[in-house]
């Protein structure tokens, strides 16, 4: 895509810290760097989000996440954990328009950098949640 800095930074148009490449991936250094290390890993093929992947595009670079992970984790045997995340749309935090996961070393508790999940347990009772499972798990199935 013409305009879209990633597809800039994966054809050697804008400059990158690259971490790993091969045919399908192009895994860098975000310049945030949250935590030491914090990588971004991209798909070459230009698609927006994780709602754009098809089975095979989802495979491939999810199956090098790992690789890259263990990596991140032999270059600083000081992390004690790693987040990865992948943000999609506006109102889900995603700033630049072409997928990509974040894997973000984790050093300590007072590393500048937290996830919150709110606890809504009694938020819902138990035939709720069967109904919303039974209403996701039906569109799973219609898209078999």
């Amino acid at each position: 895509m013409e305009n879209c800095i990633f597809c800039k930074i994966i054809n050697q148009k804008i400059p990158s810290h690259k971490v790993y490449e091969d045919d399908v991936v192009y895994a860098f250094l975000d310049i945030s760097q949250v935590t030491k290390g914090h990588t971004l890993v991209v798909p070459k093929t230009h698609v927006t989000d994780l709602f754009d992947y098809d089975e095979a595009l989802a495979s491939a670079v999810f199956a090098r996440i790992p690789k890259i992970a263990k990596a991140i984790e032999k270059a600083f045997p000081e992390m004690e954990g790693l987040n990865m995340i992948n943000n999609n749309k506006e109102l889900a935090y995603q700033s630049v328009f072409h997928s990509h996961v974040h894997l973000i070393p984790r050093y300590s508790k007072e590393d500048d950098f937290s996830i919150h999940f709110g606890n809504h347990q009694d938020d819902y009772q138990s035939h709720e949640l069967s109904q919303i499972a039974e209403t996701i798990a039906k569109q799973v199935a219609e898209n078999d």
